[in-house]
């Protein structure tokens, strides 16, 4: 039977109780066998949007464990969350958790760094620290700029049903609502939205009134939505850019002035117009866009596509007298980022040329001096597949010189890499190490940070995944969240240990999971990372990594077959050797450097690694749908990795088999591919496990990789031909 305990002495419990919870104790008194909810006090003074924004996501966690949150506008001795001033010794973005007897106290260099200090509360209570044990620490912004590469469905770079899909999705701001909060928690604090040609989404040239034919509902949503996005992420210290490509119009001004007509279809590479009333609508475009939306950041430019035959001179002027005029001329000064290198001659694609770069440089820096521009000027690292090397060895046009970086720039010129992932849609991905390392590559004081993201996925609309109990998430951008942390909190904090993001994994799948876990989804992360270093990608369709495949603009797509293996140089010099001259030196390598064979038991050696811990997390534990949905993509990674070693081996066996006319390295080399084709077979189920394949994709033909498999048994037919 309860005991009876009279109204007032309940109310004194439960104050008691209330206090016991503060100091960290749980009180269990006079047979009540269960402890109220704590309130955790925070005083804090003078909030900003994002520091609100951070207290919501505290208070959300505090009461998902039954706590909850009362602010404060002075500390008292019942504050358990106290927040201090902001230390402009901690630096932008950074922050410091320290303890003052029980109070933690949260300092930030600035709004933004207390905000991130207040999710890092958040986050480690999620992961299951109490708050009495929070320790403290300081942590101050590794790159400042932490950015996504967004590219929007709307006039978007490459069109098709595969990104036109996303344009219901992209227009509810609840969308972007969600998309936000994960840049916040993981430490992204720029959104970068890429179009051809966005403007006429969100204004009506004055002197241009042809430029529009929306209804004026439809530019009353289209304004709404803008409106909307620029203050969330506002909200949550988050800044944004407009990045387009150049010469291009809006569709009706293209056919009231017959101009720039591949504006009409989005046809992105070739010649575009020189006429002044183009250069006139640009500007006009971009001084309306920064008056009449206050919470945009910035703007970019990219100078390639649109704009061959034009010579680089060409080009810069067109810069000057569009952007940095439109700038120039609107109420308020904006961030630029300059995509580069512009082509050094009068191609539509990039081209490198050290004198072209300087003279680009010098631009860039006298209008950094004019306009008080703060500028970033982006390359692509690796061109559009950085999800290979953690090195530096091409960018979009070919090698790069110093000359943007030597003598050093002064401090508001910065260069940032875009590290564009065109090669992993479906399964999924997280190697700490490799960010890490990226960042180590990347010290220098000009180097302002990076812009992760796709030109060839948006991720919004979940249009992988196949409905079942596996699937928890709504948008796709929740399919890849250990892409998003791992890349967002080691930007920030590369000394972040691979402790946090076990514990992440733990909290999601079950407690015992993490570490094993974590460990499986490197190994099996290294194999794309190996393939795209050791096969050498430069635009989007020369390769698709997770597909083994490459396709053609617009077109067809094909496998990249034993011969296309033998021969096909390497990106990362460094570490890898290709087949042919491998086999031309005599199936040698220099110290360090891996040599197929050698590559393929490395391959072999992680994947059976990671295989094994796979297996032990199914024996251990009861496994939810959704953690069979990640640790069978690890499987499939695994059956990708032993793939491609196989075929590896066999490239080397037929190789030299060609150069000896051996028949018995040929033979070796067929048994090799049947044994691969098995292998191919085996991802190709696990592939579909959980998705909705074939999906559409910029090839012609929608992806899956059992629909590749007949040019996998087409190896074999190539390695029997006649020697």
């Amino acid at each position: 039977m309860a005991h009876f305990i009279p109204r007032p002495l309940r109310s004194c419990l439960h104050r008691l109780k209330l206090q016991a919870r503060r100091v960290g104790v749980v009180a269990v008194l006079l047979g009540v066998n269960s402890a109220p909810a704590a309130e955790v006090t925070v005083a804090t003074t003078g909030q900003t949007a994002p520091v609100a924004f951070a207290l919501r996501k505290l208070e959300a966690q505090l009461n998902a464990r039954g706590d909850s949150l009362v602010r404060q506008t002075a500390e008292s001795s019942a504050t358990a969350l106290l927040i201090r001033p902001n230390s402009a010794e901690l630096g932008a973005d950074g922050f410091k958790l320290g303890r003052e007897g029980r109070t933690l106290v949260v300092t930030g260099g600035d709004s933004r760094g207390t905000m991130y200090g207040l999710l890092d509360v958040a986050e480690q209570l999620r992961l299951g620290t109490p708050l009495d044990n929070i320790q403290p620490r300081t942590v101050r912004a590794r790159l400042q700029l932490r950015a996504i590469k967004f590219n929007l469905p709307f006039a978007a770079y490459r069109n098709g049903p595969y990104l036109e899909q996303h344009q219901e999705t992209c227009k509810d701001l609840k969308f972007w609502e969600a998309f936000l909060d994960m840049m916040a928690e993981n430490r992204f604090n720029t959104l970068t939205l890429w179009s051809l040609h966005p403007f006429h989404y969100m204004v009506v040239p004055k002197s241009f009134p042809e430029a529009q034919t929306f209804s004026d509902s439809e530019m009353a949503e289209y304004r709404q939505l803008w409106t909307g996005l620029f203050r969330l992420a506002k909200e949550r210290g988050i800044e944004t850019y407009l990045v387009n490509w150049n010469t291009f119009v809006s569709p009706a001004f293209s056919k009231a002035h017959n101009l720039a007509t591949y504006s009409q279809d989005w046809k992105h590479v070739g010649a575009g117009p020189k006429d002044k009333i183009v250069e006139d609508y640009m500007r006009e475009c971009v001084t309306q866009v920064i008056d009449e939306y206050p919470d945009l950041t910035g703007l970019g430019i990219t100078l390639g596509e649109r704009m061959g035959g034009q010579t680089p001179d060409e080009r810069r002027d067109w810069l000057e007298n569009t952007f940095y005029a439109g700038i120039a001329a609107a109420k308020r000064p904006v961030k630029f980022i300059y995509r580069a290198p512009l082509s050094a001659g009068t191609g539509s694609g990039g081209s490198t040329s050290a004198d072209n770069d300087r003279l680009t440089r010098l631009q860039v820096e006298t209008q950094t001096r004019n306009l008080l521009l703060p500028v970033y000027v982006d390359f692509k690292y690796n061109a559009s597949h950085a999800q290979s090397s953690p090195d530096l060895f091409i960018v979009h046009g070919g090698k790069l010189s110093d000359a943007y970086w030597n003598p050093p720039p002064p401090p508001a010129y910065k260069l940032s890499w875009t590290m564009r992932n065109e090669d992993f849609f479906i399964l999924r991905w997280g190697q700490p190490d490799f960010v890490r390392q990226f960042v180590q590559n990347n010290q220098a004081d000009y180097i302002g940070g990076a812009i992760i993201g796709s030109e060839n996925y948006i991720p919004a609309l979940d249009f992988i995944t196949a409905d079942g109990p596996h699937k928890t998430w709504h948008y796709a951008f929740e399919r890849q969240w250990l892409f998003y942390a791992v890349w967002g909190h080691l930007l920030f904090e590369p000394t972040l240990p691979d402790a946090r993001f076990a514990a992440m994994l733990g909290t999601r799948f079950g407690a015992g999971t993490g570490d094993d876990l974590l460990q499986a989804w490197k190994l099996a992360s290294q194999v794309p990372l190996r393939f795209a270093s050791f096969y050498q990608g430069t635009w989007d369709g020369a390769l698709y990594t997770e597909g083994f495949s490459t396709w053609a603009d617009y077109g067809a797509r094909h496998l990249i077959d034993i011969n296309s293996l033998i021969k096909h140089p390497v990106l990362d010099e460094k570490r890898y050797l290709n087949i042919a001259d491998f086999v031309k030196a005599g199936a040698k390598s220099a110290p360090g450097v891996f040599g197929p064979p050698a590559l393929a038991d490395q391959l072999d050696l992680e994947c059976s690694e990671a295989m094994g811990l796979v297996a032990g997390i199914r024996a251990k534990n009861k496994v939810s749908p959704e953690l069979d949905c990640e640790l069978t993509d690890i499987e499939a990674w695994c059956a990708y990795g032993n793939y491609f070693a196989k075929k590896l081996r066999a490239g080397v066996a037929l190789a030299t088999a060609r150069v000896n006319h051996d028949a018995a390295d040929q033979q070796r080399a067929v048994a090799l591919l049947e044994q691969a084709l098995a292998d191919w077979q085996r991802l190709a189920k696990l592939g579909a496990k959980f998705n909705r394949l074939p999906i559409l994709s910029p090839a012609k033909e929608p992806f899956s990789w059992e629909s590749l498999t007949p040019e996998v048994q087409r190896d074999i037919t190539l390695a029997k031909a006649p020697l």
